[in-house]
């Protein structure tokens, strides 16, 4: 909706630094917020809630750093997954997979008759065409 005949995209520039300043505000008030909610939380004795990776929004922020696994984990794991199908075919049994059928293979002899009515479906299509229109189908063009 526009209202007022202004857009978002065409803010004075006082606009969108007012509206920067008053997002830093916003977020350092909700840092604060969630320190008291961590204080008050540990006083209770539940365990502190670790704080949130910041966001995009914030100035400085960094991307979170990705995980990464070892080889020998990586290893571990897979031998574990092999280990549990083992156990689940065992007990399920597995299903040997169908054989495909063979292609068949088309006589000389079929083969030669379904050229012949090809060329003579062919041949009676031009002919058809050659009438409604008025030339004579054994020319050459």
């Amino acid at each position: 909706m526009n209202r007022g005949g202004k857009t978002a995209a065409r803010l004075p520039k006082q606009d969108t630094e007012l509206l920067e300043a008053a997002l830093i505000g916003l977020q350092h008030r909700r840092n604060q917020i969630e320190h008291k909610i961590a204080e008050l939380r540990s006083q209770i004795g539940g365990s502190p809630v670790s704080r949130p990776a910041p966001t995009a929004a914030t100035p400085g922020a960094s991307a979170p750093k990705k995980r990464s696994m070892s080889a020998t984990a990586r290893r571990r794991i897979a031998f574990a997954q092999k280990k549990r199908w083992a156990a689940y075919k065992a007990e399920h049994g597995t299903k040997a997979a169908a054989p495909k059928p063979k292609k068949r293979v088309i006589s000389a002899e079929a083969r030669a008759r379904i050229v012949a009515a090809t060329k003579k479906r062919w041949a009676a299509f031009r002919k058809h065409k050659a009438a409604l229109s008025g030339d004579d189908p054994t020319k050459p063009k």
